[in-house]
C-alpha cells in the first residue's frame, strides 16, 4: 500500500513512519501546514522535518504554496472560531489539512492517506479520526477528481515517549505550542497575566 502521510513536524513524524513501515506500508511524507504561525516558526518546523526525513530516508512532498498567514487569520475570524469554543478552531485546522492531503494523495495515485497528528497526546484524537474518515467519504468536496484514497487510522500515542526520546537523540527542534498564533497566545497567557498582576500590585 502506498500511503501519503501528512506530517505536522519532525518529532511527531518519527514513530508514525516507523510504525507504518513495520506494517509493510510504503510511506511518503506530505508537509502542508497553513496553520503554523508566525513564519519563523513555520521555517523552523519545516527545517526539522527536512532533517527527520533525511534520517528516515523518507520521500517528501513539500506544499509551501498553501501557506498563507493572512488567509488563515481571515478564515478563523470569519468563521467565529478564533477563541476555539468547543474545539471548533482545531476541527477546522484538522479538516483543512486532511482535505488537502486527500486531494494530493488522489492526484498522485496514492492508495491511502493519514496524519502524524494521530501521534500527539496533545491533539483531539477522536476528532482527527472522525474528520479523516469524513473527508475520505466525500473526496469530491476536497477537490479529489480522481481516485478515492482511504483514510488509514492508527493510534500512535503509545509510541509517544519513544518518539520524544528519539527526537531528542537526533537533536530535532521541538516546539512548545501547537502551531497557530492563537495556540501560542493561549500557551503563554499565564506568563502575560502574571506580568500584568505584578504591575498592578
Amino acid at each position: 500500500m502506498k500511503l501519503l502521510l501528512h506530517v505536522c513536524c519532525g518529532p511527531c513524524s518519527l514513530m508514525p513512519v516507523r510504525a507504518l513501515r513495520a506494517e509493510g506500508v510504503e510511506v511518503t511524507g506530505y508537509f502542508a501546514n497553513p496553520n503554523i504561525h508566525p513564519v519563523t516558526e513555520y521555517l523552523r518546523r519545516r527545517a526539522a522535518m527536512e532533517e527527520a526525513a533525511a534520517r528516515l530516508d523518507l520521500p517528501m512532498i513539500w506544499d509551501d504554496e498553501v501557506y498563507n498567514l493572512s488567509g488563515w487569520l481571515e478564515v478563523t475570524h470569519s468563521l467565529g472560531i478564533a477563541d476555539n469554543r468547543d474545539g471548533a478552531r482545531c476541527r477546522y485546522c484538522y479538516e483543512s489539512r486532511l482535505g488537502i492531503t486527500l486531494a494530493t494523495a488522489a492526484a498522485r495515485g496514492f492508495d491511502a492517506f493519514s496524519t502524524s497528528l494521530l501521534y500527539s497526546r496533545h491533539q483531539r484524537h477522536d476528532d482527527i479520526r472522525r474528520i479523516g474518515e469524513a473527508v475520505a467519504a466525500a473526496p469530491e468536496s476536497y477537490g479529489a477528481t480522481q481516485g478515492a484514497p482511504a483514510f488509514v487510522y492508527r493510534d500512535f500515542r503509545p509510541l509517544w515517549q519513544e518518539g520524544i526520546d528519539l527526537s531528542k537523540e537526533w537533536g530535532l527542534y521541538r516546539q512548545n505550542y501547537c502551531a497557530c498564533i492563537f495556540s501560542e497566545a493561549e500557551r503563554f497567557a499565564g506568563k502575560l497575566n502574571k506580568l500584568r498582576e505584578a504591575r498592578r500590585a
